[in-house]
């Protein structure tokens, strides 16, 4: 089993209605070098520009970027043989970084690799220190930058920090 932390930037709240922007990945290991980045040309035409603001790219760009399905393509690829049996997808927001990758997988090759579920670190954290409003962000060392694979790396160094305060969990 294979943990890989999932972050999304969108122009929007949900897929379909609204676009992914960009999407980072990388598998929770010691080193947080095999990462992955995703750029995908919008898929609707609404947008809100307060939301697209986030990701510091403009409508402009936002239209150059790839086709979705190559690229979700390539990332599929890129799960399957970055993962020591299954992939776990994992988040700060799972709820809301899994509905875009998994419309995006289904929409565009028909499947999803990592499966049907995800982790929330956040509860990952709560349920370790035994504290359902636990806050987790402080263990991240990468700044929260929104580029989705610092953000990422944050997310995976948060991880790799409980696993070192004795959280059980398959990290290399």
């Amino acid at each position: 089993m294979s943990l890989i932390v999932v972050d999304v930037e969108s122009d929007g709240p949900s897929p379909g209605h609204y676009s992914m922007v960009s999407f980072g990945a990388v598998v929770v290991d010691r080193a947080l070098g095999t990462t992955f980045k995703g750029l995908v040309r919008p898929v609707s035409d609404r947008w809100l520009p307060e939301a697209l603001a986030v990701s510091g790219v403009t409508r402009e760009e936002h239209l150059t970027y790839p086709e979705p399905a190559g690229v979700m393509a390539e990332f599929a690829e890129w799960v399957v043989a970055s993962s020591k049996g299954r992939p776990v997808f994992c988040s700060d927001n799972v709820a809301f970084d899994w509905m875009f990758v998994n419309w995006y997988f289904y929409e565009t090759i028909g499947h999803n690799p990592f499966g049907w579920s995800g982790r929330r670190i956040g509860d990952l954290y709560c349920g370790m220190v035994k504290d359902g409003y636990a806050g987790w962000k402080h263990l991240r060392r990468t700044p929260h930058t929104h580029d989705p694979v610092d953000d990422a790396k944050g997310n995976a160094e948060a991880i790799l920090a409980m696993v070192d305060m004795g959280l059980r969990l398959p990290v290399g």
